[in-house]
């Protein structure tokens, strides 16, 4: 037995459920666990070294008794009742500082609804939500009355104004950590955030609580196979969390589905967001920790993110649209940003899809570096503003005497996109002095609904450098495909830009470009209507892109192509 299990790859989930005698093998747990716990296992990651046989009172469903694992806790042995009405908040609390004390270990809450106020984590502590288990949030209570969540952190009048007052707090959510390492939260369970706010901020009161799950200061960190169901403000807020993996989670949320700030080394994965009145996946880079700290070293792959279903019916798998007429702003995109006082730096996002939602927002407004950053495989439907968006702004939120940051080094390639807004263009654009710099899209397919007018052609897009940074801050764009202004270096090669109904705009304008390279581009256009309007551009330069022919420009102020 031991020479075949040195052949496993181990999984604390697989492991568990072996181990507790879940599932087909459960008649055969007693031999298994006998088998395995005479002596320590030669797998150099196995993380259950001693297994005896269960006391009566542990039992599993069937009628066999589980087998006590050391380091495992089982939160109904410390009075948990997952009833949905009983409080269990203070059993789960013990089952976590019972394995914090003895060096670590596994909670279990197996099947049940667990309704609890703020759950404390602790180092080298798992939370593992079995088939079943829901961790509801319990509603506040009264104002006034006590108790409920756990209070903020008191305010910092330094720091708290550069940032909203819910990224600036983590006490008082469902699940949170400070200060913590080698953590995780696993399983298929449930995280139900029904009795958290959408926002609390200073006109909150002591007791309420805001997010699912939030994380400050901690390393070494995992969420993996669960679901959170109406998050609060944020279904998972990390501020300074490095070496932290997010894996295949279903978030139907009513806010911002993941906000990951100022972290290092992280892997977002195989996860599906459902956020429609705010965004998906949201890497920032804020001053909450009391200095300017970059988001770094970001993987985002296989995810799927919308903001177009009901709350819940993702979740469910009814995937129910709006209704018509009711208004919600389908946002649950993927947005470097807004809060970005330290940076991004060695972003990559690949294989996601985006369906009715924004599309991708890269932002940097508040004195930050934004670079190296690749993007890849990504498609898009029912895009409700438009599909690309890069900002280089200087709202300047942050310590007095930043410089404005800068915005490079971006590769954007293999995207198809399909019923993005007619009103919009895809938006690059920095602010007069400050340039983006080293832009590459290729490979990429657009189909916009179109419908413009050659008096929208002559628009002239406000500069808004202080504004807030939002696809659609500019109002209705002079082009349909691409508005390019204040850029430096860019390529834009095998591209293709369409529209459903006739548009009057030129496919693609600049302004204040210097280095542009268009190598094999293809624009639907209307009958007199040219494919590129430029002003103040030096250095252009169209290459096989018919019907145009190769053209060079040195230096122009104002012309059409």
């Amino acid at each position: 037995m031991a020479d075949e299990l040195r052949d496993v790859v181990w999984s604390k989930r697989d492991t568990l459920r072996r181990m507790l005698g879940i599932g087909a093998g459960l008649a055969a747990a007693p031999d298994f666990l006998a088998q395995t716990s005479t002596a320590p296992h030669p797998h150099p990651h196995y993380p259950y070294p001693h297994i005896e046989a269960a006391p009566p009172h542990l039992s599993v469903a069937g009628g066999f008794h589980a087998a006590r694992v050391s380091g495992f806790y089982d939160v109904r042995t410390f009075g948990a009742r997952g009833d949905g009405k009983t409080l269990d908040t203070p059993a789960i609390n013990k089952a976590i500082e019972a394995a914090a004390a003895a060096g670590g270990g596994t909670v279990l809450l197996p099947a049940g609804t667990y309704l609890c106020y703020s759950i404390r984590l602790k180092s080298n502590v798992c939370l593992y939500l079995d088939h079943g288990a829901t961790i509801l949030a319990a509603e506040p209570p009264a104002q006034g009355s006590g108790g409920g969540y756990d209070a903020p952190e008191p305010a910092d009048p330094r720091i708290d104004h550069y940032q909203d007052f819910g990224h600036s707090h983590w006490h008082n959510s469902l699940i949170w950590g400070e200060g913590l390492e080698s953590i995780s939260i696993l399983g298929p369970g449930l995280i139900w955030g029904k009795g958290l706010r959408r926002s609390v901020g200073n006109r909150g009161y002591p007791g309420l609580g805001d997010k699912a799950i939030a994380l400050k200061n901690c390393h070494n960190v995992t969420l993996r196979d669960f679901s959170i169901l109406q998050g609060g403000h944020f279904g998972i807020l990390a501020t300074g969390v490095n070496n932290f993996t997010i894996d295949n989670l279903v978030i139907d949320t009513n806010r911002d589905g993941m906000d990951i700030d100022c972290c290092w080394n992280v892997r977002v994965s195989n996860c599906t967001v459902n956020s429609p009145w705010d965004d998906g996946i949201c890497p920032k880079s804020s001053y909450a920790l009391g200095y300017a700290r970059a988001t770094r070293n970001l993987t985002i792959t296989n995810c799927f993110v919308t903001g177009g279903y009901e709350l819940g019916t993702v979740l469910d798998g009814t995937f129910k649209r709006f209704d018509p007429g009711r208004r919600a702003p389908r946002t649950g995109r993927i947005k470097c940003g807004t809060e970005s006082n330290g940076g991004f730096q060695n972003i990559t996002i690949s294989n996601c899809v985006f369906e009715d939602c924004q599309g991708l927002a890269l932002e940097t407004v508040d004195g930050a570096l934004l670079e190296d950053v690749s993007i890849t495989n990504i498609t898009m439907r029912d895009i409700v503003n438009l599909p690309i968006f890069l900002r280089l702004g200087s709202r300047m939120r942050g310590p007095a005497g930043m410089p404005i940051g800068k915005l490079r080094r971006v590769n954007i390639s293999n995207m198809v996109v399909s019923n993005t807004a007619g009103r919009y263009a895809s938006i690059l654009t920095g602010i007069p002095g400050y340039a983006i710099e080293d832009v590459k899209l290729s490979d990429i397919y657009i189909l916009s609904q179109g419908g413009g007018t050659r008096e929208e052609a002559e628009i002239a897009p406000p500069e808004k450098e202080k504004g807030y940074p939002e696809p659609t801050m500019f109002g209705t764009m002079p082009s349909y495909g691409f508005y390019i202004r204040h850029v430096k270096g860019i390529e834009l090669s095998h591209i293709e830009v369409k529209y459903m109904k006739e548009d009057f705009r030129p496919a693609f304008a600049l302004m204040d470009v210097q280095g542009a390279d268009f190598i094999h581009v293809k624009a639907q256009h209307a009958p007199d209507v040219p494919v590129f309007a430029l002003r103040n551009v030096q250095d252009f330069n169209v290459y096989l892109s018919r019907p145009l022919s190769e053209t060079h420009l040195e230096n122009v102020q104002q012309k059409t192509l």
